[in-house]
């Protein structure tokens, strides 16, 4: 008898570092899966806080919350199971989808650096001047959600195709985990970039002159703040979007456009040897932003054409 409990407890002891070691694996997947995903998620931080523009500061929050909630619905109820059904029966569909996702990203890019060399229209004022404020609350958050459903659907594909080789069930775990922490970060930073200029005049009529410093500073880094996230997050759609595509295209065989960058990055590499990690990087990153330059002015021109036709 002792000794088939000292058995079964090194059984269990046994079952109990597995769990372990694939919770630890879990959570290193899920932290390549977001890392992977970090572009996507930089412009969707980008984007988010223009929703709530024009809008009465006391409904800033509450509108953010329901963008939120509309977001992890979005990724839990729809694109997570449609996700897990490619990765178990069509897991050959994943490049060329995530090589679409990239075109689309890199179009958008192009069509916000259009807009901003040619002046953006600010929709905003005339939805205020043409909708009640309930109205124009309902429009923000189906438009903030819709937005945030491709968005959250490149999230999810970029996720996928990072742990597309773990068993269905890690994939699932790590897929929530991603859908779940990616929501609250994106979410809370959003909070707190549209609530930053009220800190900053709530603390601007403190008592301490250091504490209103820090209050006026931050209203006057706000606008700084929104146009450095506008710039940022074009950016990274263009190195995302163009990164995909270049990996898309490693995985069909097309190795000319890849094997470039990878050659200029190693060179680079090779002739700084102190910083070659970093060099690697910002080379490949500039390759794949280039790509997407490219791919995404071909695409604006594509569907202007057919527009005038």
């Amino acid at each position: 008898m002792p000794s088939g409990l000292i058995a079964l407890l090194d059984d269990v002891a046994g079952i109990a570092k597995l769990t372990a070691s694939s919770l630890d694996d879990v959570a290193a997947a899920a932290g390549r899966a977001g890392s992977k995903a970090a572009g996507v998620v930089i412009d969707d931080t980008a984007v988010t806080p223009r929703y709530v523009m024009g809008l009465t500061p006391d409904r800033e929050l509450p509108i953010i919350w329901k963008i939120a909630k509309g977001s992890l619905r979005n990724k839990l109820l729809f694109l997570l199971p449609a996700a897990l059904a490619l990765s178990a029966f069509a897991p050959w569909l994943l490049p060329p989808l995530l090589m679409l996702g990239g075109a689309f990203l890199c179009y958008e890019a192009v069509e916000k650096l259009l807009e901003a060399i040619q002046g953006g229209h600010d929709v905003a004022e005339d939805a205020l001047t043409t909708h009640s404020s309930r109205e124009l609350e309902d429009q923000k958050v189906s438009g903030a959600i819709r937005t945030d459903f491709i968005l959250s659907g490149e999230i999810m594909a970029i996720a996928l195709g990072t742990v597309a080789s773990e068993p269905i069930w890690e994939q699932a775990i790590i897929l929530v985990v991603v859908a779940i922490l990616i929501t609250a970060g994106v979410y809370g930073v959003v909070g707190f970039i549209v609530k930053m200029d009220d800190i900053g005049l709530h603390l601007a009529e403190r008592s301490s002159a250091g504490v209103r410093s820090i209050g006026r500073a931050m209203v006057k880094a706000m606008p700084v703040l929104m146009a450095i996230l506008g710039v940022v997050g074009t950016a990274a759609m263009l190195w995302v979007g163009g990164g995909l595509i270049v990996h898309g295209l490693h995985e069909f065989h097309w190795d000319a456009i890849p094997g470039t960058i990878h050659h200029l990055a190693e060179g680079a590499a090779l002739a700084l040897p102190a910083v070659a990690p970093v060099v690697d990087w910002v080379v490949n990153a500039v390759g794949s932003g280039m790509v997407g330059l490219v791919v995404g002015a071909i695409v604006v021109a594509v569907l202007h054409l057919f527009k005038k036709h």
